[in-house]
């Protein structure tokens, strides 16, 4: 197993890395966002922690590198804590977010998370076919939204929030189930990523698609009336 660490704190990067060689990963670590371009070039990971502040640029720059990597697990590692950068982070890819400082305990336990989830769509059978919503089209094969042609720029978390609820068009789907299906976990940390990514999702859509929050139950996508197209 692999595991790049993109940090320019080397006293963090050391201690990222000793949690990580210590669970089996064989440890890459990046100083920069070029670095981490190299990197990403060159070999496969399983899992990538992403510092979001680099000398030379963003780490959001990195995570939309390795959006399009499909077995790479990505979090988001860093001291920002407002809501506006963790939907960046989320909004360019990352599959989870963790706040400076935090311990290993909840680390391991949001790597083996995301990890996990990306275990079971490698192995399981991969869901087939198309699902319409109004002038939307979900291609679960090809993991795409389009709108009138144009594919949609979703995280795969956002997509596979998408798909649980248009299968589900009408009905109310509990948080629960949603972090169930799409996290693999109930615990609050997942809750919280949750909302982030729904209000990610619900920009991203726009007039295409509305998402009703059911206050202390969940989820419902409309729905799509002649106006949706």
């Amino acid at each position: 197993m692999r595991a790049l660490i993109v940090e320019n704190d080397d006293r963090v990067a050391r201690a990222l890395a000793r949690t990580l060689r210590a669970e089996g990963y064989d440890v890459e670590r990046s100083r920069s966002v070029s670095e981490a371009a190299e990197a990403i070039g060159t070999a496969d990971f399983e899992i990538a922690l992403v510092d979001l502040g680099l000398d030379d640029g963003d780490g959001v720059e990195v995570i939309r590198l390795l959006r399009d990597r499909a077995a790479t697990g990505v979090i988001a590692v860093t001291a920002r804590g407002e809501q506006t950068d963790r939907v960046r982070g989320l909004r360019a890819g990352a599959d989870d977010y963790l706040v400076k400082p935090f311990g290993v305990a909840e680390l391991l336990a949001r790597i083996e998370a995301v990890t996990r989830r990306l275990r079971v769509l490698r192995t399981g059978p991969a869901p087939r076919g198309t699902i319409g919503h109004g002038d939307l089209l979900i291609d679960r094969d090809r993991h795409e939204v389009s709108r009138h042609g144009e594919r949609l720029r979703l995280t795969r978390k956002e997509f596979e929030v998408l798909v649980l609820l248009a299968r589900n068009t009408g009905t109310v789907v509990e948080r629960e189930r949603i972090l169930d299906q799409v996290w693999q976990s109930a615990w609050e940390g997942s809750s919280r990523t949750l909302d982030t990514h729904m209000t990610s999702l619900r920009a991203k859509l726009g007039p295409s698609a509305r998402i009703t929050t059911v206050r202390g139950v969940g989820y419902r996508l409309e729905a799509a009336g002649p106006a949706d197209g």
